[in-house]
């Protein structure tokens, strides 16, 4: 977001500087005073790195160049406090918002400097191509390993989302890299890291070391599958900071640790498997889901389309436990009871809130799909039927538990021949593209901690529009009957029926959202599907919906 004017006359001393100061039994600084008094030039430069403080930076920046270089004020003293900030991090001291607050501060400080200063071949620390992978729109998390590398020391080429294995070498090749990043989100991410490493096996291309990260993957997957595969050496960095450490080690050329796997790792494996059809039944056996004697009317066949929802209807469904701990990442600091956390975040994180619901109404663009259709559920199929409710249409196949209730999402719905067909609805719902364009303008202008916040907000508020048409749905269904009173609750699905979104366990295969995008078009409201699959804008959601009163999450394994 753009500064506002006075914004430079806010206090310099963040609260939670201070909270974790006490936890390190080290003495706060007063928010009255000067937190800079006393200190010598190197510590005051180092306090602004790590306390994320802008104010009276090219000051203290001025009185080292009187007797440093520049270079070794970045090397020396400025990546200093960038390793303390590492260190508060990965003692679970330091929230990441406040991290990209210090790369902030990190990024104006050797902005300051580099017109000062001759470059120096070889002065850099290392360099990494940071890519995400074919297919996948995601990037916000290589984006924070930018941050993080970029500011302490290391170049960073970023090539951005749904790269291509040529596009990935080529320029890793031009721009002299000596590292490889992947990146990606979705299941399917992985399954294209491991045949692009099989690819760099095949084309002598292994000599680059590669750093995997994203939700997806799992430690024991990389370690052991993949790195018993590539011909070179693969790592995997659970986040940013662990990046930082193996592309240290790396250009120290020193031995890689790799920590010790935890025995859940050694013996789940990885998550990939989940996407093959060995791992579930499809033998149609049922589970013990009694289908209901009578479905809601349907409240209309086919689609619809909505454009009229504005923003400020959408923000009493955002989760703020979604957004704040989740999104944003605020965490509970080691010593604090829940009751004292919920007191922080809503003195200080609250106001974050409440603030961009105002910056970003007229940034949302909220539009929605929605439709009903007659349906039965045969074995492990779904079946739509045309508008005669007998006439099929279209089947989607869901797998099956392997135990437990055998639960299939094709088990909530009544069978074929029993009466009146049932009825099944979509949704499809976005919060517009131009949220992606201003997360974009933040983070190229250095804006960290904003980009965070925003792309928090961007993709909550996606979430808070399916659930708030959710509720819709089952109103025009005639099941709202059993909606809670509390927000809260609703958070938690305690409400008749349930939502399930492609991709995820109960329903995996990501190809079905062709189907649901053939039943509801939701390209009449600007929702497009890529050729990978993936929604754009990236702030969207699609979901199945179900109202048997027994339709909850449930896993497939």
């Amino acid at each position: 977001m753009p500064e506002k004017p006075g914004q430079d006359q806010v206090c310099v001393y963040d609260p939670l500087h201070a909270l974790m100061a006490r936890f390190e039994n080290v003495k706060a600084v007063s928010t009255g005073g000067d937190p800079f008094e006393g200190l010598s030039v190197e510590d005051c430069l180092k306090r602004h790195i790590v306390e994320g403080i802008k104010k009276g930076l090219d000051a203290h920046l001025e009185a080292a160049l009187e007797t440093r270089e520049p270079l070794s004020i970045i090397n020396d003293v400025l990546l200093d406090g960038m390793k303390t900030v590492g260190e508060l991090f990965g003692a679970g001291k330091m929230q990441l918002p406040f991290v990209l607050q210090s790369a902030e501060v990190m990024k104006t400080a050797v902005a300051y400097l580099e017109p000062k200063m001759e470059r120096v071949e070889g002065s850099e620390r290392g360099s990494i191509l940071l890519a995400t992978v074919a297919g996948d729109v995601h990037d916000i998390g290589k984006n924070l390993v930018d941050i993080i590398l970029s500011n302490n020391g290391y170049r960073v080429v970023n090539i951005g989302i749904k790269q291509p294995l040529n596009n990935i070498l080529d320029q890793a090749k031009q721009t002299r890299c000596d590292v490889i990043g992947l990146s990606g989100l979705l299941v399917k991410s992985t399954l294209i890291m491991r045949d692009n490493l099989l690819e760099m096996n095949e084309r002598d291309e292994w000599s680059y070391p590669v750093i995997l990260g994203g939700a997806a993957l799992t430690r024991a997957y990389v370690e052991q599958d993949l790195r018993a595969l590539y011909r070179g050496r693969v790592f995997y960095a659970k986040d940013a900071f662990e990046g930082l450490r193996l592309m240290g080690e790396l250009s120290a050329g020193e031995e890689v640790s790799t920590p010790e796997l935890a025995v859940g790792d050694r013996v789940a494996g990885h998550r990939t498997g989940d996407l093959a059809a060995d791992r579930y039944v499809f033998d149609g056996a049922q589970s013990d889901v009694v289908p209901l004697t009578e479905s809601p009317p349907l409240p209309f066949y086919g689609s619809r389309a909505e454009t009229g929802v504005t923003p400020q209807e959408i923000y009493p469904y955002i989760n703020p436990i979604a957004l704040f701990r989740g999104q944003w990442q605020f965490r509970r600091q080691e010593g604090m009871g829940n009751p004292e956390f919920q007191a922080w975040l809503d003195e200080n994180v609250s106001p974050i809130f409440e603030r961009l619901k105002g910056e970003l109404a007229p940034v949302l663009a909220p539009r929605v799909k929605w439709g009903y259709f007659w349906c039965a559920g045969e074995g492990n199929d779904l079946i739509v039927y045309q508008e005669d409710g007998k006439t099929e249409r279209m089947r989607f196949t869901f797998p099956r538990q392997r135990d437990g209730r055998r639960l299939c999402l094709a088990d909530f719905f009544r069978r074929p021949g029993q009466g009146e067909a049932d009825v099944v609805g979509f949704s499809a719902v976005s919060v517009g593209s131009e949220v992606s364009v201003l997360e974009r303008q933040l983070f190229e202008s250095g804006q960290y901690q904003e980009y965070l916040y925003v792309h928090g907000m961007g993709v909550e508020s996606a979430e808070a529009l399916a659930e708030l048409w959710h509720k819709r749905m089952r109103a025009e269904l005639g099941i709202a009957g059993d909606d809670p009173a509390e927000m809260k609750l609703l958070f938690s699905a305690r409400y008749r029926g349930s939502r399930y979104s492609f991709g995820y366990p109960a329903c995996p295969n990501l190809e079905d959202q062709t189907k649901l995008f053939d039943l509801l078009a939701p390209e009449e409201v600007g929702i497009e599907l890529t050729e990978e699959l993936m929604l754009v804008p990236e702030q969207s959601t699609t979901a199945l919906i179900v109202h048997h009163p027994d339709a909850k999450y449930f896993n497939v394994r």
